[in-house]
């Protein structure tokens, strides 16, 4: 192979692109109607919110309860200086004894969807019930209504409250994880971050899934799979402008919009990292992991193969989507026990 072709074989936009496992591109590709609906701007994100309600709607509050399987409350925690309450869901098992451990649940949504009922049926089946939970999930303001500080500060308010009454829910103010996936997983890492630089609430451990870290879009995976799959360069373009506006991919982005920026990432509670092989997150995720291994903290990563964004959760019978999830259960056991 000549000098000119290695290359351009080299560069990020000439990649061959990575395969999907083939038990998930079989559900991709019935997801057509999904993935022609994303908006091609932040200024279309509101419209296609709503069309995005009807296609995939969240469940109530009665669903959450599972035939009385389950406490659901619906609870609100001071904001930010100057800015509306938050609103928290709280669910926890039925007769779940006191002083049970708290996940503090951030939803996806790339920053500009989501709620948070979004993912609460899975965690309180594979999480909350098997490990003995309290999980509180946040819903925090979304762009491009709310730019950038608005959503991660709300996400950091209700933090301060849970751990405040943690007792007065069931919990532990002392066995706290944070936990989201793509946007929220960002917001966890993005919260780890301020707890730390603000000695806030403790935390025992931040579980980032396919976690939406950089702002700056141009990772080799970004490139690879542009085009592929669900929310990829394009999309995650559209996601960070809402938020960021003119501001992203500058030198004036801060570590606690992406927290990919972070100079220092020492310090920092236990962190789960995963992406798939297959989506735009790869890179940053391994990244992040890397980086906080290099400062001396605790980091698991996983690359699950074949994975496109949020697989696990679209694809939930394939084997690799059993196996993620039954990754991220283990690794909270072992955080939760130590």
């Amino acid at each position: 192979m000549s000098n000119t072709a290695a290359s351009r074989r080299s560069r990020p936009d000439e990649m061959p692109a990575t395969p999907f496992d083939p038990e998930l591109a079989a559900v991709l590709d019935g997801m057509g109607d999904l993935r022609a609906a994303f908006p091609s701007s932040a200024a279309l994100v509101p419209g296609w919110r709503a069309r995005l309600a009807e296609m995939v709607p969240e469940p109530t509050l009665e669903q959450l309860r599972a035939g009385g399987a389950y406490e659901v409350d619906e609870r609100t925690a001071p904001g930010p200086a100057g800015a509306p309450e938050v609103p928290l869901l709280v669910a926890r098992p039925a007769g779940l004894a006191e002083g049970a451990p708290v996940v503090y649940h951030l939803h996806g949504g790339g920053m500009i969807s989501g709620s948070s009922r979004a993912g609460m049926e899975l965690i309180l089946r594979e999480w909350a019930e098997p490990l003995g939970l309290v999980v509180v999930s946040a819903e925090y303001r979304l762009a491009p209504e709310h730019p950038y500080p608005a959503g991660v500060e709300d996400c950091y308010a209700g933090l301060e409250w849970v751990a405040e009454h943690a007792e007065e829910l069931g919990g532990d103010p002392e066995r706290i994880v944070v936990a989201g996936g793509s946007a929220g997983g960002g917001l966890t890492a993005a919260v780890a971050l301020m707890t730390r630089d603000r000695r806030g609430p403790g935390i025992i451990g931040q579980l980032a899934m396919c976690p939406m870290l950089d702002d700056r879009n141009d990772t080799p995976s970004g490139h690879q799979m542009a085009g592929r799959g669900l929310w990829d360069r394009h999309a995650n373009e559209v996601g960070w402008t809402a938020l960021l506006g003119a501001a992203r991919g500058t030198a004036e982005v801060p570590a606690y919009a992406a927290p990919a920026r972070a100079a220092d990432l020492s310090g920092l509670a236990p962190a789960y990292i995963d992406a798939g092989a297959a989506e735009t997150f790869r890179d940053e995720a391994v990244a992040y992991a890397t980086r906080i291994w290099q400062a001396g903290g605790d980091a698991e990563l996983h690359i699950w193969p074949g994975g496109f964004h949020g697989f696990d959760q679209l694809a939930p019978d394939a084997a690799v989507s059993r196996d993620a999830r039954r990754a991220r259960v283990q690794w909270l056991r072992r955080v939760l026990n130590r």
